[in-house]
This record gives structure tokens, C-alpha cells and sequence, in this order.
């Protein structure tokens, strides 16, 4: 099934804004570190270099984080286009800095590479990618236009042209990985965040219904007791009334309203019946086909199998987790089945199996392996059916089924059964993960 933004649930993000303080955090630190390094090869080390010019790109930098956090305040989140504006800021000023004092044959030109790894890991992909290139293309001129790199003044340093082009490569390799690699970990990352956060949402909204049968049981349970009490004064007052006086048509509709309450609180104290407890032990044909029942008026056929040569039904330990993840995976096929959805069930001494079959157009082959991503569209519709214009869903709810039936100690496999399709989803539990005590 598909979950999308209107369920409730979200869609993976591409990029998660930072908050200003940890931009200008970083930024203080490297406006730091550049006045300790300046002023430790100016004075410490006596090699010559342009203290004022250096000085004032340093000035600069801590200008622009003071007049962001004056104007925008430190708990501020910039949009996307703000933060890359800031790094390629940040980048321009290290390559400045690093022309002053001998382009890439100053051993600190690797801190380009700072500004890539941090656009790499909050922004977008393309505005990640822009910025490698930019640093890409401020190492290629820091190889070729660069003041000497500060020295002794009495000795000639001369690098060897192979050297600086092999620094270059260098850098342009490490900018390529860390916008390449980085990026796309970050962006898994971020998926699996946002899909675990939707599995949570959607455990929290079955718990949550699961709490107001028991509430509802309680409420029953506690109202009894007055609304007796109500009717059988009303009786007594019935039998002192005048016959067809006002006093007793008063009386009998107290006493039709009492029974009425009656009705209500007792249907609210069956509300657990039906599956309602989440505690509660159940044999593994009946929890099969409490899960299927709502999606068997939708025009396709549920048709159940057991294999019972070993003994009765295994009982299960009804749990929120369970109901869900099977749930999930029998509506799944009831979308994308043509007439009909298999459910097998089998169990011996050692495990207990569930597959969930088809007949629809099955999963696309190519990715059968990734079944179970976040984000991921499953299979395509039946070119022929009547879904077929409609979308074949992000394949959250494939996650979150084998996320939560993977908790309970399953494990999950995906096929197609046949040429032309027929998805199978086979889930088998070691039989004492899941198998409830027997009292």
C-alpha cells in the first residue's frame, strides 16, 4: 500500500534546514583557527606574509556572522538557498585566504574540503553538487594564481610542478567523494529517519484505538452500576404514580431511556471482543482472518489455506506490531490484485510461515531486492485493471509492514510466483518468538 502526506504520515525530505547557530558555530571556529594560523607563521615561525589583506577576509567572515545573528537570531532556520549562500560564502573566503599564502601548496588548502562535507550533509543534492563544483573550480585557480607560500626570505621554495597538479587531483577527488558519497548516506539517512518516524506515527494511532476499547469497557463497567440504580427508583416511582397521570408518562420515559443507556453500555462493553485487546492470545487462523476482514468488501476474493498436519493452530500473542504488519501486507495485495488474494498459513514443531499472495501484476524484478526500503515504489499497476492510471505507491507501507513483523521475530521474502506476475510475500516465525504460553 502507499502512504502518503495525506495519511498523516511524511514524505522523506531532502534536506533537513540547520539551525543559524550551528552555521555560525562552525564559522567562529574557522575564523579562529585562521588568527591562531596566521599569527603563528607571521610571529611564531617569522615567515613574511600579508598580514593586513589576510586580516581582513578573517575580519570580514566574523563580520557576517555577527550580522546574522544581530539580525536573524540564533534559533533562526534558513532556507536551503541561505545556508548555500553562507557555505559558498565561507568557501570563497578560505580560497582567498589560501591565494595570500601559497594557493594548494599551503598544507591547509585541504580545508576546502570542510565547506563541501558540510553542504554535502544538510542541503539538497543539487545545491550540494553546486557548491562541490564551485570548490572544484577554486582549486584549479589556487594551482595557477597564487601569491609565494610564506617562507624563509632568504631560501627559494620551489615546488615541483607534478607535485602541485598532484595535490590538485587531490582535492578534486575528495570534493567528488564527499559530494557523491556523503550525499547520498545523508539522504538514506534522512529516509530511514522519516520512515521510522511514520512507522511510529501509524503503531501510536493503532495503540491509540486499542486504548478507547478499553476505555470504553471501563466506562460501561463504572456507569452500571447509577443507570440500575436510576431504573429501579423509576420502577418504584412507577408503581406509586396515578395510571395516565404527567407524573407517570415522566416515569416511563425515564425508565425507556435507562434501558436504552443499557443497550449502549453493552455494546461498548463488547467492543473488545472483536480483536479489540491487544493482549490478548488468538490461534493464528482466527488473528488471519480478524486482519483480512476489513478489506474483503472491496471486490476481491480472500481466499484461506491451512496446512493443519501438525497439530492444532498455533496461538499467537496478539500484539499492535502484528495486527498492523499483516494487516498492511493483506491490504497491499487486496490494491494490487486482479480477483483474488491467497492466504497460506503452515506450522510444524520448529517454525510457523504466513505467505500472502496475488494475482496481480507482481513486483517489478528489478527491485525485489530493495523490497522493504523506505520510499520505494513497489510495483507498477495493471497496465489492464482499473487502477491502472493511479501511481504504484512509495512502498512505506512495505516498510512499515516488515519493520514491525520483523520485531515480532519474522522474517521477510519477496517473489514473483509466476511470468506474468502473482507477488508473493512469505513471513516465517521461529515458533517460540511469537507462539503465546499455554496456562
Amino acid at each position: 500500500m502507499s502512504m502518503t502526506q495525506a495519511d498523516g504520515l511524511p514524505l522523506p525530505s531532502t534536506w533537513r534546514p540547520l539551525r543559524l547557530q550551528t552555521l555560525v558555530l562552525l564559522r567562529w571556529l574557522a575564523v579562529g583557527g585562521q588568527v591562531i594560523g596566521v599569527l603563528f607563521v607571521a610571529f611564531g615561525l617569522g615567515f613574511p606574509l600579508p598580514l593586513l589583506e589576510c586580516f581582513a577576509l578573517i575580519a570580514l567572515s566574523a563580520a557576517v556572522n555577527l550580522w546574522l545573528v544581530l539580525r536573524l537570531g540564533t534559533s533562526h532556520r534558513p532556507s536551503s538557498l541561505s545556508t548555500a549562500s553562507q557555505i559558498v560564502f565561507d568557501l570563497c573566503q578560505l580560497g582567498g585566504l589560501l591565494a595570500l599564502t601559497g594557493g594548494l601548496q599551503n598544507p591547509f588548502s585541504l580545508l576546502l574540503l570542510a565547506p563541501v562535507s558540510v553542504s554535502a550533509t544538510t542541503l539538497p543534492q543539487r545545491a550540494a553538487y553546486l557548491i562541490a563544483l564551485l570548490a572544484a573550480v577554486i582549486a584549479s585557480l589556487l594551482a595557477v594564481w597564487h601569491l609565494p607560500l610564506p617562507w624563509e626570505p632568504t631560501e627559494r621554495l620551489v615546488f615541483n610542478r607534478i607535485y602541485v597538479i598532484g595535490i590538485w587531483v587531490s582535492i578534486v577527488c575528495g570534493v567528488v567523494f564527499i559530494s557523491a558519497y556523503t550525499n547520498r548516506v545523508a539522504h538514506d539517512a534522512r529516509q530511514i529517519a522519516d520512515a521510522l518516524a511514520a512507522t511510529e506515527l501509524a503503531l501510536a494511532r493503532k495503540e491509540r484505538l486499542s486504548a478507547l476499547d478499553g476505555l470504553a469497557a471501563a466506562a460501561a463497567h463504572e456507569l452500571g452500576t447509577p443507570l440500575s440504580t436510576i431504573a429501579l427508583a423509576a420502577k418504584e416511582m412507577r408503581a406509586e404514580a396515578e395510571p395516565g397521570s404527567d407524573l407517570a408518562d415522566d416515569v416511563e420515559l425515564i425508565i425507556a431511556q435507562a434501558a436504552r443507556c443499557r443497550a449502549i453500555l453493552a455494546k461498548l462493553r463488547n467492543l473488545g471482543s472483536d480483536g479489540g485487546d491487544p493482549f490478548a492470545a488468538v490461534p493464528l487462523t482466527d488473528l488471519l482472518a480478524e486482519v483480512a476482514r476489513p478489506h474483503e468488501g472491496r471486490g476481491k476474493a480472500i481466499l484461506f489455506y491451512y496446512e493443519r498436519a501438525a497439530g492444532p493452530p498455533p496461538v499467537f500473542q496478539r500484539s499492535v506490531g502484528l495486527l498492523y504488519g499483516l494487516g498492511n501486507l493483506i491490504e497491499n495485495a487486496a490494491d494490487f490484485a486482479r480477483s483474488s488474494v491467497r492466504v497460506e498459513a503452515a506450522w510444524d514443531q520448529e517454525a510457523i510461515s504466513v505467505s500472502i499472495t496475488d494475482d496481480g501484476p507482481g513486483f517489478a524484478p528489478e527491485l525485489i531486492a530493495r523490497l522493504g526500503e523506505p520510499y520505494l515504489t513497489s510495483r507498477p499497476r495493471d497496465p489492464h485493471g482499473p487502477d491502472a492510471n493511479k501511481p504504484g505507491g512509495l512502498g512505506l507501507g512495505v516498510f512499515i509492514a516488515k519493520t514491525l513483523l520483523e520485531r515480532t521475530g519474522g522474517r521477510l521474502a519477496f517473489e514473483n510466483i509466476a511470468a506474468d506476475g502473482h507477488a508473493r510475500v512469505r513471513i516465517v516465525w521461529p515458533r517460540g518468538a511469537v507462539e503465546a504460553p499455554i496456562h
